[in-house]
């Protein structure tokens, strides 16, 4: 069967594919639209499969704001480089997940709901792509503020319990600047605070003073470690003479919670020596 122009332009519209791939297709599949596209499905999972072990710590950050202000949602979907993250698909795609994670609040069905999107992505750019993470965060009150940075690779969603527009994206500003690890000193875990001390008594120990000196000296550097994650107990960002904690009691509000998300937190990136990797491939070659 001849493959029109038409055709070719058909698929490409439907799949999102190149046009010589849409051709190959077409051929392959002698002139089945259906038959085509189902096989080029099956090529972009099996493409995608083998860039699956590649990592992608570089992406950008999605959110979706509920126009009344009472329901938002953040994403992180990932890439390999940081210039494949500018791609206008890749852009696309990420707000699409932080719609569909909106609509439906559940992470495991927005992977699953968009897994054949993602693989035919992976195939069309040439990197693994993986939607690493999600939340949504809800409000009757509507009393919830985000900032967003301006490349897209960090933001933060704070949740008050009395709504206030302006201090709210304050604040979510000052988290994503400062990155405090809880919203008050309390709620800091038993595990990290031993950890901490027992850091701190070792340093203590070494100094040589009276051990009801050092036991002074560690709950001292763990009552300023406290200071510093806690988000209340913050200096603001915007104010260094004014603690987090008395910005929002001015405001006749306080801090549920929040959520912040940078790109590639706690993603392991193995180093490469690019000079090593080029003489090895010339020592091949040779």
């Amino acid at each position: 069967m001849a493959i029109s122009a038409v055709m070719v332009k058909e698929l490409r519209e439907r799949t999102g594919l190149g046009m010589m791939d849409c051709k190959k297709a077409l051929v392959e599949a002698d002139g089945d639209m259906d038959k085509a596209i189902e096989e080029l499905r099956q090529k972009s999972s099996l493409k995608a499969a083998k860039k699956a072990g590649r990592t992608a710590a570089n992406g950008l950050l999605g959110v979706k704001v509920a126009e009344d202000g009472t329901r938002m949602a953040m994403v992180e979907v990932n890439i390999e480089t940081d210039f494949a993250a500018k791609n206008e698909k890749f852009i696309a795609f990420v707000s699409k997940v932080a719609q569909t994670l909106f609509d439906h609040g559940d992470m495991a069905a927005v992977s699953e709901s968009l897994n054949a999107e993602r693989e035919t992505l992976v195939q069309e750019i040439g990197e693994n792509m993986t939607i690493r993470r999600g939340q949504v965060v809800e409000s009757a009150e509507g009393a919830l503020s985000y900032y967003m940075h301006g490349d897209q690779r960090r933001g933060a969603i704070v949740q008050l319990t009395a709504k206030s527009d302006e201090v709210g994206r304050d604040l979510a500003m000052h988290v994503v600047a400062i990155n405090p690890m809880v919203v008050k000193s309390e709620d800091v875990s038993a595990d990290v605070l031993d950890k901490e001390r027992e850091i701190y008594l070792s340093q203590a120990q070494d100094s040589g003073k009276p051990e009801e000196i050092v036991a002074k000296m560690v709950e001292g550097r763990v009552k300023k470690y406290l200071a510093e994650v806690s988000l209340l107990d913050q200096p603001f960002v915007k104010d260094g003479n004014t603690k987090v904690g008395a910005l929002v009691k001015q405001a006749n509000t306080d801090v549920v919670q929040f959520v912040r998300y940078e790109v590639g937190e706690g993603i392991e990136v193995e180093e490469s020596d690019f000079a090593a990797e080029v003489a090895a491939q010339l020592a091949v070659s040779e």
